[in-house]
């Protein structure tokens, strides 16, 4: 541990570099520091900071950078989160009121906003699906061998898909199976739709001459729906982040943005956290170094879970420079996500 000096200079500087992104010498540091404190003694007291480990010197100035250890010091034992001023708050509840018609347009309006107000990359994930249930399936004809499959669940999501059907399928016989498979699914949740239970359908469109291949279109649309959709936005942030201009990595680095289940391994949760309440639920951050990917090792992952009751849980998560203002980004998420929880607890009470 630092003494207590020590943290406040290293606290100073990194709130300091984090804003001008310039490295912080001595005398900035002592005209910044709340207590009075000799140039010398800031200069010694910073180069026991660099023998730690938890500063660096640049080749081009005298002045002191964070180093990786600096900002984990710093973010474990002195951040502080910033309340975020009224110009933002008001804008955050302006974006969210829209008379959005399903969770997944709420949850894709979040990724936006928050890209929008850091100009960093960001991610929303929307409640789990595992309670969620089937209240409808149904089948629309397009023509002699193409049909919509639509299933609606009770949070008010509606999952379409189109297919093609290797044989005319006349209404009669897609009216047929439709009600077979209402009877067999209304009512159970996603996630208790399980091989057995689609077995037991198939067995049963079988037997009543039913259609077979609609089972096909019936697991699809409820894979889709089941999924865990994990909107992005403001990719295109991540180029004025990037320090390297060797285009084969950037194009990793976007496909790595791209793949939803590479998404979800990043900005998975902590399992601990599961044992707190959601009050106390802390705002995760990632450095570089403790990504999975060299291509992140000049960004920072700030993640944070959001609890909408009964309806389960989701995740918000910004992208962004190593040194980003931390404070300022935590307290952000911290305000946002109890504003989004609001407003998807708000929307489910609409088919209460």
């Amino acid at each position: 541990m630092l003494t207590e000096r020590q943290e406040l200079i290293l606290k100073t500087i990194i709130m300091d570099f984090t804003q001008t992104h310039e490295p912080v010498g001595s005398k900035t540091v002592m005209n910044q520091l709340p207590v009075k404190v000799s140039s010398a003694t800031v200069r010694n007291e910073m180069a026991v900071l660099e023998e730690k480990g938890l500063l660096e010197k640049t080749h081009s100035s005298s002045g002191r950078i964070p180093s990786t250890a600096g900002y984990r010091y710093y973010l474990d034992h002195l951040i502080n989160p910033v309340k975020i001023p009224a110009s933002v708050y008001n804008r955050i509840i302006y974006q969210l009121d829209q008379p959005f018609q399903q969770v997944n347009e709420i949850v894709q309006e979040a990724a936006k906003i928050l890209s929008d107000l850091t100009n960093y990359t960001a991610f929303a994930a929307g409640p789990e699906t595992h309670s969620v249930k089937v209240t409808g399936f149904r089948i629309v004809p397009l023509s002699s061998h193409q049909v919509m499959a639509i299933l609606v669940t009770d949070d008010g999501n509606v999952k379409n898909q189109i297919y093609t059907l290797p044989h005319h399928t006349n209404g009669e016989e897609i009216e047929k199976a439709v009600r077979l498979i209402n009877d067999q699914l209304v009512g159970k949740s996603l996630s208790s739709i399980n091989e057995v239970l689609l077995k037991r359908i198939a067995d049963h469109l079988i037997a009543r001459g039913s259609a077979p291949e609609i089972l096909d279109l019936l697991q699809d649309v409820i894979k889709d729906a089941a999924s865990e959709q994990m909107y992005v936005d403001g990719q295109i942030n991540l180029l004025s982040n990037y320090e390297n201009d060797d285009l084969t990595k950037i194009k990793s680095l976007y496909k790595l943005i791209d793949q939803n289940d590479a998404l979800s391994s990043l900005i998975g949760f902590n399992p601990e956290d599961e044992l707190k309440n959601d009050s106390s639920s802390k705002v995760q951050v990632k450095l570089g170094s403790e990504l999975p990917s060299d291509l992140l090792e000049n960004y920072s992952l700030l993640t944070a879970q959001y609890s909408v009751g009964k309806y389960g849980k989701g995740t918000i998560a910004l992208l962004g420079p190593t040194n980003m203002p931390y404070s300022q980004m935590i307290g952000l998420l911290e305000y946002f996500r109890n504003e989004l929880a609001k407003k998807l607890l708000d929307y489910y009470g609409r088919f209460k």
